[in-house]
């Protein structure tokens, strides 16, 4: 199978045989050379039997994934959540609007755990969503990522954007003496709290509660978080993975195309 996690950002993908991942590579949206190298190393490969794609980046990106894929002549399947899947029941109000991203990494946090479980994704948003301890999806939060929060500050207030131009680095501090230590460490407290928060209230539900995070800021989170939470990468491709293993195994066919 060819894995694909296509976010506002940035692409993932992994090649898997017999379960194992034997290639993968992660690129940016933007930069159009890697894209290229991408398919002309896609080029030398056999055709993959499946190609699931996770895409939250919109009708372009699919457009290109589609182009990108037509080397070989196997069916391209992006994926979409349902009311159940892989032991993961969605009690979202309309269990199909919720992110094909946030879905496959919901059914990876449930392989992974087994138990109540916080999936914490770190992209250019960071969602925070709760799993029970029977693997149902009971809500969650979504909101700015650190960067994304850095970015909207700086555009939209012209002051701190002339004062973060005057300075270097940037670190977290209790209590930042420059503007731009400020303004990272105001965003990584936010994001610390709503996890914290979204912890202590599933706690409350259940007897134990696991916290995974994965995605590019999470590496950069856990130092601080305080919380015995554990990082896990590319949560979204391993659940892609499950969910194809997951048609096959139960139909024999390919059930997972929209």
């Amino acid at each position: 199978m060819l894995l694909i996690d296509a976010g506002n950002s940035r692409c993932k993908w992994a090649w898997a045989e017999n379960g194992i991942w034997l290639r993968q590579g992660v690129l940016d949206n933007a930069d159009s050379d890697a894209w290229l190298e991408l398919k002309n190393t896609f080029s030398k490969l056999a055709a993959p039997q499946k190609i699931l794609i996770s895409n939250v980046a919109g009708a372009q990106m699919e457009q290109r994934l589609r182009a990108l894929c037509a080397i070989w002549n196997s069916p391209v399947q992006l994926i979409s959540a349902r009311g159940a899947q892989c032991g993961v029941r969605n009690l979202y109000e309309h269990p199909a609007q919720l992110g094909s991203d946030r879905w496959a990494a919901l059914i990876a946090g449930w392989q992974h755990a087994r138990q109540a479980c916080l999936v914490v994704s770190c992209g250019t948003a960071t969602t925070v969503d709760a799993l029970s301890g029977k693997g149902d999806f009971v809500g969650g939060l979504i909101l700015p990522g650190i960067a994304l929060m850095q970015r909207s500050l700086l555009a939209g207030t012209a002051q701190l954007a002339h004062e973060e131009n005057k300075s270097q680095g940037g670190s977290v501090h209790d209590f930042p003496l420059n503007t731009r230590d400020a303004i990272l460490s105001g965003a990584m407290r936010a994001t610390i709290a709503a996890i914290q928060y979204q912890y202590r209230l599933l706690e409350a539900r259940q007897q134990r509660v696991q916290c995974l995070l994965t995605g590019g800021a999470a590496s950069y989170l856990m130092p601080h978080l305080g919380l015995a939470a554990e990082q896990v990468d590319n949560l979204v491709l391993h659940g892609l993975q499950l969910i194809g293993q997951d048609c096959l195994n139960m139909t024999g066919k390919e059930t997972v195309a929209r």
